[in-house]
């Protein structure tokens, strides 16, 4: 399997998402993702990508792109997320160790950095296609983002 970073601009979108405090946890992650996608189910609303992103220490935010019109609802809110430049690469976590992945795009990022193609780096984000925990086709095309500024 290639792994190449690369740049490229993603559209904006509508998610509904969930955010926590707290220790990571693999299984409150999937509960949260399992929670948005029953109350997009029950709303009869299509969805795309399933984003998880850590927006800040020990905050975690799981995402839900929504294909349809829908209003926040409880704890669950939908908002619009902006167009941006990301950097990403996409990989298969069985077959190439996520820690290698991140230390690659962030040693990728600081060079860009240094030979001033990029300004600044955002937040990282994982991107799958849908659920990755029941499609292993998702899970395979594990996609890293992060939001950089030209």
């Amino acid at each position: 399997m290639v792994v190449d970073f690369r740049l490229k601009r993603v559209p904006a979108c509508r998610v509904a998402s969930l955010s926590w405090k707290g220790p990571w946890s693999e299984r409150r992650i999937r509960a949260q993702f399992d929670r948005v996608a029953a109350w997009a189910r029950e709303r009869r609303i299509r969805t795309g990508k399933w984003i998880f992103r850590e927006p800040g220490t020990r905050t975690w935010e799981v995402a839900i792109e929504l294909r349809g019109p829908a209003r926040s609802d409880g704890t669950i809110r939908v908002r619009s997320v902006p167009p941006a430049t990301v950097a990403c690469v996409v990989f298969d976590p069985k077959v190439i160790s996520p820690a290698v992945v991140y230390h690659g795009i962030t040693d990728w990022l600081r060079w860009r950095r240094k030979d001033k193609t990029i300004r600044s780096v955002g937040a990282y984000r994982e991107v799958y296609g849908s659920d990755p925990w029941r499609n292993p086709t998702a899970w395979a095309r594990t996609e890293v983002q992060v939001v950089v500024r030209n």
